[in-house]
């Protein structure tokens, strides 16, 4: 039995309001008014997620993620094109697996996330 149920990915940040509308852009969504303050934002209705909320911390992020987000893509080259334009960051080039292809990429405060291509759809 589960004690209790997924509400929301959150990810630690210096500039919450910033790193909100970088991946707003990036998903959709919109500002929960209820949240938006200099600590803390979350974008209610992020296809896929529901709630991604934004939390500042007071330290920058030092190591790899051990949790990241893999965004489903039609064209890895277009998302990487567009994500560049927001601020992101590619890290290396695009890996080939079983299932599908990725492409890691950091948001602008460089927090790991990847675009996905599916195989086989």
């Amino acid at each position: 039995m589960a004690l209790g149920k997924f509400l929301a990915a959150v990810i630690d940040c210096k500039d919450p309001l910033a790193l909100s509308s970088f991946w707003q852009q990036l998903l959709g969504g919109e500002v929960d008014p209820r949240t938006q303050s200099t600590e803390w934002v979350a974008l209610a209705g992020v296809p896929g997620v529901g709630y991604l909320g934004f939390q500042k911390v007071p330290e920058s992020k030092a190591v790899k993620n051990r949790v990241h987000l893999d965004v489903d893509v039609e064209s890895i080259e277009d998302a990487m094109n567009d994500a560049v334009a927001l601020g992101a960051e590619r890290l290396a080039g695009v890996v080939e697996e079983q299932t599908n292809y990725f492409q890691v990429m950091l948001d602008p405060e460089g927090n790991e996330f990847c675009f996905i291509l599916r195989k086989n759809k």
